[in-house]
Formats: structure tokens, sequence, C-alpha cells
């Protein structure tokens, strides 16, 4: 079985994810498949996600708060090429 490469946008996700929240664990999962030919999907094969991640960055923070991270680190990417994104952050040891 050959693992599927990333994409462009999924690579772009994990390169601005690690230089803003140096994450001791990161998976950016892309969902786009499973919204085929729903709102949303613009045919690019990466238009929704999951993101796993857990920083030290996120000790102390909200959801809320941790979420916002996530987004900011993300900037033009939610705008411009991300329909939609799950995210799972957590603080180390959570």
């Amino acid at each position: 079985m050959q693992t599927p490469t990333k994409g462009p946008v999924a690579t772009e996700i994990e390169a601005r994810l690690t230089a803003a929240l140096s994450p001791a664990r990161l998976a950016v999962i892309n969902d786009s498949a499973q919204h085929r030919g729903h709102m949303g999907d613009d045919g690019s094969g990466e238009s929704h996600f999951t993101v796993e991640i857990e920083s030290a960055a996120f000790a102390g923070q909200s959801r809320v708060a941790r979420q916002r991270m996530v987004n900011h680190a993300l900037g033009d990417l939610m705008r411009n090429a991300v329909h939609a994104l799950a995210i799972k952050a957590r603080a180390p040891g959570e």
C-alpha cells in the first residue's frame, strides 16, 4: 500500500504551523475526499482539513485562544485555499 503524498496546501499548512508554534506533534489530515461535490469543494482535492497539533504554546490557553493561534499562523490560507478546518489543539500532557 502506497502512502499518498501531501499536496501543496497541506504542505504549506504544516510549514506554517511548525514555524509559528513549534509543535511536539503535528498531523495535517486531508478530509477533502469526504466532501467531494459538496459546497466549498473547489475541485482541488485540498479544501477540507483536520489539524491535530500539540504545542507548549497552548499551555494555559483556552480552546478558543488555541484555535485563534492556529488560524493566525495559517493567515491567508484560511481565506484563499482552505474551506473547512477542524482543529484539535493540545498542550503537552493533555
